[in-house]
């Protein structure tokens, strides 16, 4: 195995097609390498396939063609192998209502073959906040520690890939952050992280390179940083120093004024440069009391390469 966690090839699944219903694709040939140690994003719009490729992943949906090699073990020919490197944190809420954290843990991690000395359920407790909880009822547990519960039983085997299905939807800051300094903490130790959200910022937060899927095929795979610097798009805020009316005109800019009276003036920086863009607001006899400028993010890269797909 080289320096990737999970490689994968030429990654097909087909649904239907039995008693007349019509095929649908849902992959359409995926070739994705996920780096050794990386926080990788898997980014698309809903039905883009991620939950799919995530499913495969894991060994819940059998692919109709292609290669998945996880952590050096192709999952055609070592499946116990590759499906005990990796662990998934669902989004939905699957979780027995009759069985504590704990026991829910080591049941867990008996499925996984965990010899009962090798089990750490409650080291793993404590690190996700539920050391106190560890023998309430699941069905006790609010929202927020449920979360909390399927991230521990992610855990239970020390896999070494962990895949996060929308973590963080719906729940509040507070399990939110908690959840984002684990990640951290498990990274630093030398876990590959893999990251589906609808959450933009934090995927340009948190992650260091990013897939996005849209409509079964990969459209783009870059660094967040690189996937940042494909948008030439710049946006100049502009405070005028008293009310004003006018609106600077210039070929390239678009203009437009936010409710609190600052201007917002986008444009491309390859094609007119800063102080063109000033020019024209003086032009326009607008005085300035504050001027910042703002680029791209990565919701503007989102919807760039997933419009008219």
């Amino acid at each position: 195995m080289r320096d990737n966690a999970i490689e994968i090839r030429g990654l097909k699944k087909t649904y239907g097609g039995c008693r007349g219903s019509p095929e649908k694709q849902a992959l359409k040939g995926i070739d994705l390498d996920i780096p050794k140690g990386s926080v990788f994003g898997l980014l698309g719009p809903n039905g883009a396939g991620k939950s799919t490729l995530i499913n495969i992943l894991a060994g819940l949906v059998i692919k109709s063609a292609g290669k998945v090699t996880i952590w050096g073990f192709d999952q055609d020919v070592n499946p116990r192998q590759s499906r005990a490197s990796i662990g998934v944190m669902p989004q939905e809420l699957n979780l027995d209502p009759f069985f504590s954290p704990r026991a829910a843990l080591e049941v867990q991690a008996g499925l996984y073959g965990v010899k009962k000395k090798d089990r750490r359920s409650d080291e793993v407790l404590a690190l996700v906040g539920l050391e106190d909880k560890a023998e309430a009822y699941a069905r006790t547990l609010s929202g927020g520690m449920r979360r909390r519960l399927l991230l521990a039983k992610a855990l239970v085997h020390t896999p070494h890939i962990l895949v996060l299905d929308e973590p963080t939807a719906g729940v509040d800051i507070e399990l939110r952050q908690m959840l984002w300094d684990n990640v951290r903490k498990l990274n630093s130790q030398g876990m590959t992280i893999i990251l589906t959200t609808h959450y933009l910022e934090e995927a340009e937060e948190m992650c260091d390179e990013i897939a996005i899927i849209n409509q079964g095929e990969l459209v783009a795979r870059d660094s967040t940083a690189n996937l940042l610097g494909r948008m030439d798009a710049r946006r100049m805020i502009i405070l005028p120093e008293d009310p004003t009316d006018a609106l600077p005109e210039l070929d390239g800019i678009t203009a437009e004024r936010r409710p609190d009276g600052s201007l917002v003036l986008s444009y491309q920086s390859k094609a007119t440069p800063a102080e063109a863009v000033l020019e024209a607001v003086r032009h326009a006899g607008i005085r300035i009391r504050d001027v910042r400028t703002e680029q791209a993010d990565l919701q503007d890269v989102f919807l760039e390469l997933t419009r008219c797909r």
